[in-house]
């Protein structure tokens, strides 16, 4: 009985000392094209501790799972502007931004019109 009482001691310990270490967030990123989306989600799975991006190139939403014990949404933006990529919290440096292939400079909005009747869903 005396086992048991500590088993039943030692399993509530180690629930109540482990965590949900993964966090799940979406952020606004920029971007305009399959292109984009390859390395907005390439961008992401490089930072450590992120184990899962998926961006929408529609909706420009991008759905995050991560280790919030390895990373932060901080580090996350800051990845994604480092590769050309605004996002609502860190704009990318221009320098960034004019090194993105001339297709993905959503910026510009000939660009943008471009890109549009690509993902126009036709009922």
């Amino acid at each position: 009985m005396k086992k048991l009482g500590i088993l039943i001691v030692m399993l509530f310990g180690l629930t109540a000392f482990s965590q949900d270490k993964n966090a799940r967030a979406s952020i606004e990123v920029d971007g305009v094209c399959n292109m984009c989306k390859e390395r907005i989600e390439k961008a992401c799975i490089r930072t450590k501790g992120v184990k899962s991006a998926v961006w929408n190139v529609e909706t420009h939403e991008l759905k995050l799972i991560f280790d919030e014990r390895k990373t932060d949404l901080k580090t996350i933006n800051q990845s994604i502007a480092d590769i050309g990529h605004d996002t609502k919290e860190i704009k990318a440096s221009d320098d960034a931004y004019n090194s993105l292939h001339a297709c993905c400079l959503y910026r510009d909005e000939a660009v943008q019109d471009n890109h549009k009747d690509d993902y126009m869903i036709v009922n």
